[in-house]
């Protein structure tokens, strides 16, 4: 048989059925990053960031205290996060000065929200910015997880929130079945044991292998056979081919040592694994549910806290340690949340409910707004009271994050400046809780983004526009966090 047949039997029934199994997996594969699981890791809890960001901004005089210092009594929208109030640290004054290229209001806010972008724009209809802090923190600190990040939850068009080094646009998963998935295919819901990592061997021998390990041992088995058959000219691509399919060895190679770690840490455990959450039912569309989260507030509710726990989820267990949850819509409906009034459609009472002054807004279009976001932070601080209830020997995991909570416009009049900030956690006892720290109206919110970065690990000299901009302040930090 010469070499042509050969190759087109080959590729036709067996080594292309077998590799279409290995493509199948490589999604998965791909999303496995450098050092996971590999006895390496660190002797105690890591630090995570995370971002819980809403929209339309808020009304800040119920957002905030009078004045900086203690906590002693929290702020109205803030109430239902009275039980952490030690853990909390309100800071004002932060803007984002970044400029527009053809931009609309809710893209300019969108765009230079988590990225502090000097200018946004769009390059033939493609999202424009400078890269987001929370991808500046997978980049440094992903490759110690299985995913570098998450981004979760519901954005349009007109937000999109993250944006990678290059510029790329980073789409946010609303499914949260896709988002299980993502997380959990192959591995044990088990929460990381950091005490039983730091004491003793990370990693156990596992007799079992992965699906993927078997499918590409196949696959790398049919394409070696194969290479003896081609001539020189094929053999190049094949080379270059093979080099993709030993990239994705080298990560399934981490999984699977990660797969080990945590099979340890579930022996310790005596089998039990966290319970799995309530998932919607996968006979549904999704695009069904999500087109109903927009008219109902409990619907919308029932979804936030999937995602937050989801969210909780993945840091218990170590899946990543940067996550971003992009709750609500502009266009959602509040019916049984707004009480007064008659408007119940958000993005109206975001209109109504600001003005160039506060004294020029419509009362109750405002008095709507509050309910919203106390509503919102209700929602928050489920998530908070979860992270705070979990131990990580000795601390909790709350202690071990930075949580930000703030929205992507500072008001619901497409404004940028003194944007609503929270802090949740400690960052490992290196952030001082319980108090307003104020600063100057129009101090960059890149300086926050710098000292959030510095708290979990990757310290940079400067980030979007906290040298450049005209209102560049205190070196770019924020002294005193």
């Amino acid at each position: 048989m010469h070499w042509p047949e050969f190759v087109s039997l080959r590729l036709n029934r067996r080594a292309v059925l077998r590799s279409a199994g290995g493509m199948l997996a490589l999604p998965f594969l791909e999303s496995i990053a450098a050092r996971a699981g590999d006895g390496d890791g660190p002797a105690k809890p890591p630090l995570r960031m995370g971002i819980y960001t809403v929209t339309g901004g808020t009304v800040l005089e119920s957002w905030r205290a009078p004045t900086a210092g203690p906590l002693d009594k929290l702020p109205s929208i803030l109430k239902p996060l009275e039980f952490a109030r030690n853990d909390l640290l309100i800071v004002t004054g932060l803007t984002n000065h970044g400029a527009s290229d053809g931009l609309n209001g809710h893209e300019h806010c969108a765009f230079t929200h988590l990225t502090g972008a000097p200018k946004a724009g769009k390059d033939k209809g493609r999202p424009v910015a400078t890269v987001s802090v929370d991808q500046k923190a997978a980049a440094g600190i992903g490759r110690e997880t299985l995913l570098p990040s998450l981004e979760l939850g519901l954005t349009s068009g007109e937000t999109k929130y993250s944006f990678r080094e290059d510029g790329q646009q980073v789409p946010y998963e609303a499914d949260p079945r896709q988002v299980f998935d993502r997380m959990f295919r192959g591995r044990p819901l088990v929460q990381a044991n950091w005490r039983r990592r730091a004491n003793g061997n990370a990693t156990q021998p596992s007799d079992t292998p992965t699906y993927e390990r078997g499918v590409l041992d196949v696959l790398l088995s049919e394409v070696r056979e194969l290479d003896r058959k081609l001539p020189r000219s094929d053999r190049r691509r094949l080379d270059e081919y093979l080099g993709s399919v030993r990239a994705a060895e080298t990560r399934l190679d981490k999984f699977e040592r990660r797969l080990r770690v945590e099979l340890a840490d579930l022996a310790v455990s005596k089998g039990v694994e966290l319970p799995r959450p309530n998932l919607p039912a996968a006979k549904i569309p999704y695009w069904q549910i999500e087109r109903e989260l927009y008219e109902d507030p409990e619907k919308l509710a029932e979804y936030i806290r999937l995602m937050g726990d989801l969210w909780v989820l993945a840091f218990q267990t170590d899946t990543t340690r940067v996550a971003t949850l992009a709750a609500g819509s502009d266009e959602a409906l509040f019916p049984g949340v707004v009480t007064v009034g008659y408007e119940r459609h958000c993005h109206t009472l975001e209109h109504q409910g600001n003005a160039g002054r506060v004294e020029d807004a419509d009362p109750i279009a405002r008095e709507a707004l509050r309910q919203i976001h106390t509503w919102y932070t209700q929602l928050f601080a489920e998530i908070v009271a979860r992270l705070k209830s979990i131990d990580e020997g000795g601390t909790s995991l709350l202690d071990n994050c930075v949580l930000l909570y703030t929205s992507y416009m500072a008001n619901g009049g497409h404004s940028r400046e003194d944007y609503p900030i929270l802090l949740a956690g400690n960052a490992g006892g290196t952030l001082r809780t319980g108090r307003q720290v104020d600063f100057p109206v129009g101090t960059p919110m890149s300086n926050l983004f710098v000292e959030m970065l510095d708290r979990v690990g990757v310290p940079v000299e400067e980030f979007g526009e906290s040298r450049s901009s005209e209102k560049s302040a205190f070196h770019g930090r924020l002294p005193g966090l």
